[in-house]
């Protein structure tokens, strides 16, 4: 039995692969961490699309190697959210762009992932918090809010980039993962 058949995350991995089957796109749909809290999730991360690193580990995870998945690690931990009420996932949940680059997502890569949040949503009972991470995120608050009774928050993205040219974001999306913390508490 592999980690994603452990019964808090199958459903979720069913879930990626009846997207993987219907936009046909095998490989481009990175699993979700079975090492989060799947089912028990209390706080959804969203992010934008997975990137080409987290394609190839085949996992949505705060452990892939790559600096914008460092960043979300060191922050939820400094915010104190236990793992296991947690889980990450992208509004777009297949890559984006080439073997070089990934693109950033349009309007009508939001809307065609979007599709996918309701069933997402509907297999995350416990979910207290959704946090949309970054503006491209950001841009399916719409589709969450018609989708879920849970808490919208945002921040921003926690790519290097973002952190190397405004460094006080840090700290504001340490705030936010602080509050967080706080309402998934109970």
């Amino acid at each position: 039995m592999s980690a994603l058949d452990n019964p808090h995350i199958a459903p979720l991995t069913e879930f990626v692969h009846s997207i993987r089957v219907e936009r046909g796109l095998p490989d481009a749909i990175p699993y979700f961490d079975p090492l989060d809290g799947g089912l028990e999730a209390k706080a959804l991360f969203l992010l934008e699309a997975p990137g080409s690193k987290a394609v190839r580990s085949g996992f949505v995870s705060r452990n892939n190697p790559d600096p914008t998945a460092r960043n979300m690690c060191l922050l939820l931990r400094q915010a104190a959210i236990p793992r296991e009420d947690t889980i990450l996932w992208n509004v777009i949940p297949w890559y984006l762009g080439n073997q070089v680059r990934i693109r950033p997502a349009g309007s009508t890569d939001i809307v065609e992932g979007a599709e996918y949040l309701g069933k997402l949503l509907q297999l995350l009972p416990r979910l207290a918090v959704v946090v949309l991470v970054g503006k491209a995120a950001q841009r399916a608050r719409p589709f969450v809010e018609e989708r879920s009774a849970a808490r919208i928050l945002e921040t921003h993205h926690p790519s290097a980039r973002v952190f190397n040219i405004w460094p006080d974001k840090r700290k504001q999306v340490l705030a936010v993962l602080q509050d967080v913390a706080v309402r998934i508490k109970n």
